[in-house]
């Protein structure tokens, strides 16, 4: 009896930090109708910023309390919705859940910057480990009894905030009808400003509370995922009830210690299941939970994007093999193997180019179905020993296969998932494969045969041989992987053009009309999640050999969310933004943070400035992301308009392509350094559309809008320009007396006389 008082203890004190965690969540929902990824994170800062006040610097524990539950979450939270969540509006679902997956990404990168990950770092319980109370022969500690009664009031408090109060009641209407609200007298802003405080300082005070309850040190990524449990104590109350909130929270709690209380010790997989026991129950309330009905209306959103013909995909797959090949010839073998693994990626994020960018479903844990084809390919696709072992083709395909079954099948009961629940979904589904799967490195028997899934925590793939095909060479492996991302994104283009490609843009645009107009739509998502999971399955095999050697961190979901959210920032429907975001991704930002370490070493007496330029290299994928919002079709669509725009511009075209040619034979040749070739070639690329709006602006603007854009001379008004608003204020400023008639005529319409 005493056991399971014990445990029911520690059950309710876990269950009571997921409610506090959860109720934020809740909170900063109902009134942005913004699912806040970034919840974790947030209580990740407020738990490193109260050991700093009270233990780095030592101050009380009340004055620190003070000042991260204050002025630190309040002040968080209201940034977060006037700089970010307050321009999300007229933007798609994943486009909201990249701005938070960026946002959480960022305060990951900042925790490690101000608080480094191997310096070691422990917090106590409030009033100290040994402040307890006796109940019923259970020893309770005071901190635990504060988590608790934090907890309850917090429940209470917003139940009667949200059904009593006027304010709870304005909050709840600010995503349903913000107008009709204005109308009434109310702000919606500052109502919604107002929950994102609340919701904010609700996740540093989980933070500071569950710290200590968890034990051990500091640790950014971990202490991130376990408030991320609390996504499925929301998901009980979808997202809109706090007492449904409150008892899903305990549920999670209670489950959790059970589990370790009353399974038998012989299970060796016990511990995984206890960690992963809220994604199991986030990924079931999903599925149980009623949905709401298909959407009828077309949705107008601000993000655009072109389909080539796949005669111009063709073309520029061609183009593509040729510039990897001759960037081939000025890479040492390292940088070869780095572009290869980026390459990988890029194949990874192709399936969400069809998945979430053709299909609009989406997919937070692509890297998680590479995971599943490597392990497949480890135990059943390795021929050889030693250093005779390779990879064979009947890994591959079987490794494939498997993954896209498994994603089939994962998509099977998520079907009727739409939007952000289908997101949570496929998240669940990757950190339960990281805490159940990866985890798994112990050796089992199962009808006489052993096994281990994740043998030593760590499994090396060996390169893919096929009669005279030998990936061994590092030339031929990047080749390879090239040609393959190329023929995938070639075949995607195709597949968008075809009569399939047309009825997944349909269900994209209106599920209810596609399904009026006679089309399956459980046909549709199970074979476009399954043909994505393969090709997610087939980047992540690749990847995996690749690397060499992977380890369960390869694949975690901080991996998959990374690349989705640079697939995002580069253009999520489009190849190319496939093949930029999975470069980034892979490689694109460890470079550049690598390059300025080595800077760092070599130059002692610049060291400081060149670690503070790695760490804000670290940060600028986040930065990047969170400026999706403004841009969310993409940087590729941005970039494709603007050379759209030099067609009739050729001898700009022509002046960069020579640009470019000249520094690569230069690199080529060893007279120019291959970073200096780089930057030269990124500046052209970028810098070309600006340049021929400057040179040769009626032929890129247009005669109208080029006119309408040069400079006004003042001289030349009345005579061959036209008197205009424009030309008044220009005259104004010319005489030096526009301030004195703004100031005169403060109010008032200045009136236009013409001369003459």
């Amino acid at each position: 009896m005493d056991t399971f008082l014990t445990f029911t203890i520690v059950g309710l004190v876990l269950g009571s930090v997921y409610a506090i965690a959860a109720s934020g969540l809740v909170l900063t929902y109902n009134t942005s109708g913004i699912f806040n990824f970034a919840h974790g994170a947030q209580a990740m800062l407020g738990a490193f910023a109260y050991w700093q006040l009270r233990y780095g610097w030592g101050l009380p524990t009340p004055v620190a309390l003070l000042l991260v539950l204050g002025v630190l979450g309040p002040m968080m939270g209201l940034l977060l919705y006037v700089v970010i969540m307050r321009g999300m509006r007229d933007t798609a679902e994943v486009t909201k859940i990249v701005v938070t997956v960026s946002i959480l990404l960022g305060m990951l990168s900042v925790s490690h910057w101000f608080w480094h990950p191997e310096t070691a770092r422990t917090m106590s319980m409030f009033f100290g480990d040994q402040a307890r109370i006796d109940v019923l022969g259970v020893t309770i500690r005071y901190h635990e009894l504060i988590c608790i009664a934090a907890a309850v009031l917090i429940a209470v408090g917003l139940r009667v905030m949200f059904v009593r109060t006027r304010v709870g009641v304005a909050m709840r209407g600010v995503v349903d009808d913000p107008d009709l609200l204005r109308l009434n007298g109310h702000d919606p802003d500052r109502l919604a400003a107002l929950s994102w405080m609340m919701g904010s300082t609700l996740a540093v005070l989980a933070g500071v509370l569950v710290t200590p309850i968890n034990g051990g040190t500091l640790e950014a990524n971990m202490l991130t995922l376990l408030v991320i449990d609390a996504f499925a104590a929301a998901m009980f109350g979808r997202l809109r009830s706090i007492p449904r909130t409150f008892a899903g929270a305990l549920f999670l709690g209670l489950a959790a210690t059970y589990v370790l209380a009353y399974f038998p010790t012989a299970w060796t997989w016990t511990s995984n299941l206890r960690v992963s026991l809220p994604m199991i129950a986030l990924f079931v309330v999903l599925v149980v939970l009623p949905q709401d009905r298909l959407r009828g209306a077309v949705t107008r959103t601000r993000e655009r994007y072109h389909v080539p013909s796949v005669r111009k995909a063709i073309a520029w797959a061609v183009v593509l093999v040729v510039i990897v090949y001759a960037l081939r010839l000025l890479m040492v073998t390292s940088a070869i193997t780095t572009l290869t693994i980026g390459m990988t990626f890029a194949i990874i994020a192709l399936s969400l180019t069809l998945l979430t960018g053709y299909a609009g479903e989406m997919n937070l844990a692509p890297v998680s179905f590479g995971a599943i084809a490597t392990i497949v390919a480890f135990h059943f696709g390795i021929s050889g020993t030693g250093l005779a072992a390779h990879l064979n083709l009947w890994g591959v395909a079987l490794g494939v296969t498997v993954t896209a079954v498994i994603g089939g099948l994962i998509a099977l009961p998520a079907l009727r998932l739409r939007g952000l629940y289908l997101a949570l979904a496929t998240m669940a589904f990757g950190v339960f494969l990281s805490n159940m799967v990866l985890r798994d490195t112990t050796w089992h028997e199962f009808f006489g045969i052993r096994f281990s899934l994740f043998t030593d925590g760590s499994i090396a793939i060996p390169p893919l041989k096929v009669g005279p095909l030998d990936l061994r060479n590092e030339t031929t492996f990047l080749m390879t992987v090239t040609v393959i991302f190329a023929v995938l994104g070639v075949g995607v283009i195709a597949l968008r053009n075809s009569g399939y490609g047309r009825r997944l843009a349909a269900m994209k645009d209106s599920p209810a009309a596609a399904a009026m107009l006679g089309q399956s739509l459980v046909r549709l998502k199970l074979g476009v999640f399954t043909l994505s999971a393969g090709i997610a399955g087939l980047g992540g095999l690749f990847m995996s050999s690749a690397m060499g050697s992977v380890s369960s961190e390869s694949f975690s979901i901080m991996v998959s969310l990374s690349l989705l959210m640079l697939t995002v920032v580069a253009g999520i429907g489009y190849v190319s933004g496939a093949l930029f975001g999975g470069l980034l991704s892979g490689v694109g930002f460890a470079v550049i943070m690598v390059s300025f370490s080595n800077l760092a070493a070599e130059q002692p007496e610049l060291a400081g400035m060149w670690t503070f330029l790695g760490h804000v290299a670290a940060v600028s994928p986040a930065l990047i992301g969170i400026g999706v919002a403004a841009n969310p079709s993409g940087s590729v669509h941005q970039m494709v308009e603007g050379y759209r725009r030099l067609k009739n511009a050729k001898p700009v075209l022509a002046g960069g392509a020579v640009v470019v040619l000249v520094s690569y034979l230069l690199a080529l040749v060893g007279a120019l350094d291959n970073w200096w070739f780089a930057s030269i070639t990124i500046a052209t690329v970028f810098m070309l559309p600006v340049m021929g709006q400057w040179l040769m602006p009626e032929a890129v603007l247009g005669v109208e809008e080029a006119r309408r854009r040069a400079p006004l001379i003042p001289e030349r008004i009345g005579v061959d320009e036209p008197y205009s608003a424009q030309a008044r204020d220009e005259i104004d400023r010319e005489l030096g007396i526009d301030g004195y008639l703004s100031a005169r005529s403060a109010g008032t319409e200045k009136e236009l006389i013409p001369h003459g």
